[in-house]
């Protein structure tokens, strides 16, 4: 037993170390827009000597808590900037989720406690059985959802970006475990109850208010459906409500309170109303701007919640195709979600009826599941904020699979989940011959890509799917797959061996060496997957048109993107620029804090562009070749064309 409990965590630390810190932590590059900006806000806190207010590109950046900006920072300190080390910090956060999960699973679907004792040994030897098989069932269960977690689809794509949600996972994943484990105790002790105030306080560092608003939601949710709201009261008032709120204000309330002070209300910004049946969101000018307590709080959370906030550079994703995507980040374990959900005891929460302690355990779940999907279903929503809702169903998943496994190997009967095991396997093995047929239909009619290649002349362009993370790649079409001719062939072989099987396996009543195939075909696609994020990677970033001019720029250099800094953003981090210019662009991250009295001036007009690019230095400007030239007097000279981007200067190479 102790074998295994340590053969367990040093599986998944070994699956962890080969998926995630080693070739995702070095290829490809940082991409342009939320990747590359967050990197540079934290190496600007380096540069900058201030932990207290973020920038970007030399001007403020008030909408993000500063937790994900910190650690990058740190890593930069310790092994330098680069890109390894801005995507170090991600990589360790997942680490922990997916150790986490495993231990809450194996907890929570393992023997619940010591059973009483008995006068008849015939009968204790019965109980020492049982409990070591369920002892066993949670072990395994525990398993799977390490092994889910880190090879689910919707883990490993959105920490490619360093955003901070997989951080929200891992901080509301913590809090629930110390929930859980006070329900576990008819008298919580304080450490439990601190350690649950403490993640929230991380979350909040991490996220803003959705760091204590989910928590607390499914805490608050879950104590009604099982305790009633007179027992909810009584309960609260066990868990230590005033040290935990003063753990809570120690930790979240310092950086809130020096960044408040850091950046006042500055001139006279103008105020909310109401008129004509619609809020009207007063817009800043320059040395008339609001602090950061408003932007923080009312426009980036009330405002962006109601879709009121400035400025409006955002989109939402469709409700149903939030809530359809749920099936993609999941998969190939998103077959099992619906009966996984089954087993959650919806009705009799519903009716208020007694529970016990697995059924408990198991509504608790349902509630952090439905959570954050209810309550983005009502605001505006990007596809990525369904990841808090993960870690919950990876376990349901965890423990259905884990239940079907023990029906097999007991060979009970009725074997109602080994027979549903087989059914949803053969339609996996539907699902994927009908890729596997897809990946080898383009292998067959595409041409293999020429040398030197740029992939972005072949893409078809679909500007108005660009709001979505990977939009992107929306733009392939047949011409462009003879590029992704390695992927698309591991994608074939993964996913068809893998379905195959697993179909195969659970009709020989062997559903565990089924999901070690089924995850093995999950990892071969995430494999194949970073293969085409990399393939794909020079229509995202401009590191390599970085690289071209890094030789021959100098600190009077200037940088110009035509267009939003977000668009070329990568110029900033990989050449260590805070100060590049913006033409046409004066939206998005940079245009709140333009409007400080002490912003930079690198907004430019046509004006100015002009002065500058006659001057007597010399000007690079980054732009998309899709767009017109701007009015330039005198020459320009092409420097670089690549990823359908390209670098002018006002002088020849």
């Amino acid at each position: 037993m102790e074998s295994g409990r340590l053969r367990r965590p040093l599986v998944i630390v070994a699956l962890w170390f080969v998926f995630y810190s080693t070739f995702a932590l070095l290829a490809p590059p940082l991409l342009d827009d939320a990747d590359s900006v967050h990197a540079e806000v934290a190496r600007e806190m380096l540069v900058r000597h201030d932990w207290t207010t973020l920038y970007a590109n030399g001007i403020r950046y008030l909408e993000k808590a500063p937790l994900l900006y910190w650690s990058m920072a740190s890593s930069f300190k310790i092994f330098g900037v680069g890109t390894a080390a801005a995507r170090l910090p991600l990589a360790l956060t997942v680490l922990a989720l997916a150790l986490v999960v495993e231990a809450f699973a194996r907890r929570a679907f393992g023997a619940s406690g010591p059973k009483e004792s008995s006068d008849s040994g015939q009968e204790e030897a019965e109980t020492e059985e049982e409990t070591a098989a369920v002892n066993k069932s949670g072990a395994r269960a525990g398993l799977y959802a390490g092994l889910i977690l880190l090879s689910s689809f919707g883990i490993f794509i959105f920490t490619r970006i360093t955003i901070p949600d997989a951080m929200v996972c891992l901080w509301l994943t913590l809090s629930i475990f110390c929930y859980w484990l006070t329900e576990q105790q008819s008298r919580p002790g304080a450490p439990l109850c601190y350690g649950f105030a403490l993640c929230c306080a991380l979350n909040i560092l991490t996220k803003g208010l959705i760091g204590i608003v989910f928590p607390i939601g499914i805490v608050l949710l879950h104590l009604l459906f099982t305790r009633g709201l007179r027992g909810t009261i009584a309960r609260l008032r066990q868990l230590h409500p005033f040290g935990s709120l003063l753990v809570f204000l120690l930790v979240a309330a310092p950086w809130h309170i020096l960044i408040a002070l850091a950046n006042p209300t500055q001139g006279h910004p103008g105020e909310i109303s109401f008129t004509k049946g619609h809020w009207i969101v007063p817009q800043p000018t320059d040395g008339n701007v609001h602090g950061w307590t408003w932007f923080y709080f009312v426009n980036e959370h009330l405002l962006r919640y109601l879709n009121l906030r400035v400025p409006r550079d955002y989109d939402t994703v469709p409700l149903f195709l939030f809530w359809g995507l749920l099936l993609i980040w999941l998969m190939p374990w998103s077959a099992f979600l619906f009966h996984a959900l089954a087993a959650v005891p919806w009705r009799r929460m519903l009716r208020r009826a007694a529970l016990d302690r697995q059924q408990s355990t198991l509504a608790l779940m349902g509630i952090w599941a439905m959570f954050p999907m209810l309550f983005f279903s009502f605001s505006t929503r990007q596809e990525y904020y369904v990841l808090p809702a993960l870690p919950a169903l990876i376990m349901l998943i965890a423990l259905w699979l884990s239940r079907e496994a023990d029906e097999a190997e007991s060979f009970a009967v009725p074997n109602l989940l080994v027979i549903a095991g087989q059914r949803i396997s053969l339609v996996l093995l539907a699902f994927g011959s009908l890729a596997t047929f897809a990946a080898f239909f383009f292998l067959v009619h595409s041409q293999p890509a020429a040398p030197n290649m740029d992939l972005a002349s072949l893409l078809q362009q679909n500007p108005s799917e660009y709001a979505l993370s990977f939009g992107h790649f929306l733009d392939l079409n047949s011409r462009a797959m003879g590029a992704f001719r390695r992927p698309l062939g591991l994608t074939g072989l993964s996913l068809f061996t893998a379905t195959l099987a697993a179909c195969l396996l659970r009709r020989a009543y062997r559903p565990h060496a089924a999901n070690l195939w089924l995850t093995g075909g999950a990892f071969g696609f995430l494999l194949a997957a970073h293969l085409g994020l990399q393939i794909f990677s020079p229509v995202l970033t401009s590191k390599q048109l970085a690289d071209v001019i890094a030789p021959y720029l100098k600190p009077e250099d200037i940088l110009v993107i035509h267009g939003e800094y977000e668009a070329g953003s990568t110029l900033g981090f990989y050449l260590k620029r805070n100060n590049l210019h913006i033409f046409e662009g004066r939206s998005s991250n940079l245009w709140y804090g333009g409007f400080f009295p002490d912003a930079p001036h690198i907004f430019e007009t046509e004006t100015t562009l002009n002065l500058e690019w006659t001057g007597p230095h010399r000007v690079f400007l980054w732009q998309d070749v899709s767009q017109p030239l701007p009015r330039l007097r005198g020459r320009s000279y092409v420097l670089i064309q690549s990823g359908g981007k390209e670098i002018l200067s006002n002088r020849p190479n």
